[in-house]
């Protein structure tokens, strides 16, 4: 084959896909059962915004929409429900983002405390407030469905329950070694969330990758009808997130809500699953304080991973045969099929389009 990808949340299904349809032969590997709890790219609720204070990010998260768009289109049904999305907080910059997304083409409302109350009277608001409708909830497990029905049906191969144990680059290109067999590619697209780190240990020189095991509650509205957007609360202590959780949080699509990189370090394979009570207790006195809309009792809760570099940017380049796709740092979703696209320039030789924030440092290429 002309490039293994390894891996097949998000990121890796993107990748496929987009190389299914460009005509190159391509093989998707995943070690356990599509869409399983496992890694990051799971569940039915993360948050997509524009809202960033980082132009490079707004930019990306604009290109992201549009290539999200198509694949609906393609699909005929919505990945993306659309919410709208506040932010706020001393540490979150309202009226700085609200600059940034407006210089990106974003349609924004920057509000004060009292009017932002007023139209979101479940939710408690300090200070100035920034809003803008293109944000929503983007739902993983129907996108990584999705796109692995196109990669597919564009011609690739697809081999679940199929582990890849190491990846070994040669001069004739890339080994995969697998349980029971060895592949060889010309390339590997390596997307492998929190196992990457270890995958690629010794093989490509990798900036400092920190997994940490998050944990996520979901919260009964009281009223079911009101409107409730996603949101983040920065505050110079604590960041706070929140949004409509679908399937997730179970009968009536409650709210998600959780501390942004909060979470104890951990690895893919040695996460507990568990929530701590000190977790619990600061996230439901967070919904008592400031989510009036909300009962502080969570009807669900569980834990997801973050793969994280210290700068919160993503790694996308290429070493050798081996091109390292590591978009998460906790707020990757949303970027999917676009860092697909990008992933599939690495593994076909083009190297134009990726921001160079995302390059490997140059020892490692």
């Amino acid at each position: 084959m002309e490039v293994a990808v390894v891996g097949a949340g998000l990121m890796g299904a993107a990748a496929a896909s987009a190389l299914a349809r460009r005509g190159v032969p391509v093989a998707l590997f995943e070690a356990r059962e599509p869409g399983h709890r496992a890694g990051s790219s799971h569940g039915s609720a993360r948050i997509f915004r524009r809202a960033y204070p980082d132009p490079l990010y707004a930019g990306l998260a604009g290109q992201a929409r549009q290539l999200w768009r198509e694949l609906e289109s393609a699909i005929g049904a919505p990945l993306i429900r659309p919410t709208g999305a506040v932010d706020h907080g001393g540490a979150r910059g309202p009226e700085a983002l609200a600059a940034v997304m407006g210089a990106a083409g974003v349609a924004v409302e920057l509000l004060t405390a009292r009017e932002a109350g007023a139209r979101w009277p479940g939710m408690v608001f300090t200070g100035p407030v920034v809003f803008h409708a293109e944000a929503g909830v983007l739902d993983p497990d129907r996108a990584v469905a999705a796109m692995v029905r196109s990669a597919v049906a564009e011609g690739a191969e697809w081999y679940p329950h199929s582990p890849v144990l190491r990846v070994e680059p040669d001069a004739d290109g890339v080994r995969l070694r697998l349980p029971d067999r060895s592949v060889r590619a010309g390339v590997a697209v390596v997307a492998a969330g929190a196992w990457l780190p270890a995958l690629l240990d010794g093989v490509v020189a990798l900036p400092r990758l920190t997994v940490t095991e998050q944990r996520v509650f979901h919260f009964p509205r009281r009223d079911p009808a009101a409107a409730w957007p996603a949101f983040i609360h920065a505050e110079p202590d604590l960041t706070m997130y929140g949004l409509p959780g679908g399937r997730d949080g179970g009968p009536g699509d409650a709210v998600k809500v959780g501390a942004h990189f909060l979470g104890p370090v951990t690895t893919a394979d040695t996460r507990t699953g568990v929530v701590d009570e000190d977790t619990r207790r600061l996230v439901v006195g967070y919904v008592r304080d400031y989510l009036p809309g909300l009962e502080p009792l969570p009807q669900a809760e569980t834990t997801c991973l973050y793969t994280a570099t210290d700068t919160e940017d993503f790694v996308l380049d290429r070493a050798g045969p081996i091109v390292v796709c590591s978009a998460c740092s906790g707020h990757g979703a949303k970027f999917a099929p676009l860092i697909g696209e990008l992933a599939a320039d690495l593994a076909t030789g083009r190297t134009d389009r990726v921001p160079d924030r995302f390059r490997l440092p140059t020892s490692a290429r």
